[in-house]
């Protein structure tokens, strides 16, 4: 599976009822960390795409994400299970520590 951009009207949908563990990316055209990070969000996807959704949504025109997961920088992460919060990340970050920061709550993550 890969990586799938959502907007404020598909965000809650696209958490709930899901089977199997959410990370959404948060980040904004005009972030530079957001340009470094993206990659990695995109290897995730692919990797883990089995095993884990991942979804990418633009914070500047999504306020009500935004407020929902109280993101306060970009890029930002939140890794939902059965709709909780189960990690939250801000600030730019390497693949190979975001997928450690992970392994902490997911079994299927290895590095």
């Amino acid at each position: 599976m890969s990586l799938l951009e959502i907007t404020d009207a598909e965000f809650e949908q696209e958490i709930q009822q899901q089977n199997k563990p959410v990370l959404v990316y948060f980040w904004a055209a005009w972030c530079g960390p957001c340009r470094l990070t993206a990659p990695a969000i995109k290897a995730i996807a692919e990797e883990y795409g089995e095993q884990l959704k991942v979804l990418k949504l633009e914070v500047d025109p999504n306020p009500a994400s935004v407020a929902q997961c109280k993101v306060e920088g970009v890029p930002a992460f939140r890794l939902f299970q059965e709709n909780e919060v189960v990690l939250s990340h801000e600030g730019a970050i390497a693949k190979s520590k975001l997928l450690d920061l992970l392994k902490t709550k997911l079994d299927f993550i290895r590095n």
